[in-house]
């Protein structure tokens, strides 16, 4: 039974179902079939954000998490549970709930549960105006996971202003520009309705040096999200061109977030072996081997030295080279 302080927090912080809706959100799809996957995946979301807000412990969260969703969505499930502890840690004292459950059943989702954390910055404006005090507080290597989950909050409920009209929040500094556009680029694969003609088409209108990053948040959506028709895969990485190594390591993030949580999908796998040439279980290899040893964060985070060296060894799967930092050029080995 739901406690009355659960119910409470729930009628102050809860959002309604409607806003997950592609017609209330002014999203344009391929067809219904895609509408109603958009739509499905804000309800997981949704689900879970609500059970956090109701429940007092991780283990209650959880318990009810995986007793209402399918194995496939309960990441999303994860993503909303860690925005709303993330919320009431800020909002209340003492404020170590979403530390607890990142700590503890949360662990398999850490990916899904930081980018969850980024909602809730994007929903408080204290948090909005330092996002650096949350980072502060957070994995020094996967804190940039809370602004890519910004990025995707504003490209979901404000497109018109961050996407068409490619506005950037004035309070960000330095790389967390550039994980506030990976989560944008993943917005796309929502606001475009898995359209590759459409997505490609509005990364095509940003500005030369933010395509890489909206690429590499494509590639994950594509991935982790699904359900992804080869032919739109195919069209995403003839696409992608100049930024394919972004786009690779974007479904490598989604495949080893998968795998991870013991959720991979035949559609995680499938675009996969399409796009990077390998196994699913190969590619979250790689993924490892190349997060080990990082430097300690200085003028380049760790995290984008991880993605870098990510990038070279899936275009070297390919038997593909290209420049380093993620914004060089990629050509066919002959």
């Amino acid at each position: 039974m739901v406690s009355i302080r659960g119910q409470l927090w729930k009628a102050i912080l809860g959002i309604p179902v409607q806003e997950t809706q592609v017609s209330r959100r002014g999203f344009s799809t391929l067809n219904e079939t895609m509408s109603d996957r958009i739509e499905k995946i804000g309800r997981e979301f949704l689900n879970g954000y609500h059970i956090a807000l109701e429940e007092r412990t991780s283990v209650l969260i959880t318990s009810r998490i995986t007793a209402a969703s399918e194995l496939e969505f309960q990441g999303f499930n994860f993503e909303g549970a860690a925005m709303a502890l993330t919320l009431l840690d800020h909002l209340t004292l003492p404020g170590r709930r979403f530390q607890a459950f990142l700590d503890g059943p949360g662990a398999p989702h850490a990916y899904m549960c930081f980018i969850g954390a980024g909602w809730a910055i994007a929903r408080l404006p204290w948090l909005r105006a330092r996002p650096d005090r949350v980072l502060r507080e957070m994995d020094p290597l996967l804190c940039w996971l809370a602004i890519d989950g910004y990025g995707f909050h504003e490209g979901y409920f404000h497109w018109p202003r961050c996407v068409t009209g490619a506005e950037i929040p004035r309070q960000l500094r330095g790389y967390q520009l550039r994980a506030f556009d990976q989560g944008l680029g993943r917005s796309l694969w929502f606001v475009y309705g898995v359209d590759p003609i459409r997505i490609a088409g509005a990364i095509a209108s940003f500005p030369a040096v933010r395509r890489s990053d909206l690429w590499s948040g494509v590639g994950l959506a594509c991935a982790y999200a699904g359900e992804a028709s080869t032919d739109a895969v195919q069209s995403l990485l003839y696409s992608a061109a100049a930024h394919l190594p972004a786009f690779l390591q974007g479904i490598a993030f989604a495949v080893k977030a998968r795998h991870r949580a013991g959720n991979l999908t035949a559609n995680a796998r499938a675009v996969c072996s399409l796009a990077c040439g390998v196994s699913a279980e190969d590619v979250a290899g790689i993924t490892d081997e190349t997060a080990k040893n990082l430097p300690v964060n200085g003028a380049l985070p760790a995290y984008e030295v991880w993605r870098s060296r990510l990038q070279c060894e899936l275009a070297r799967a390919q038997g593909r080279s290209f420049s380093s930092e993620g914004q060089g050029s990629v050509r066919r080995q002959v």
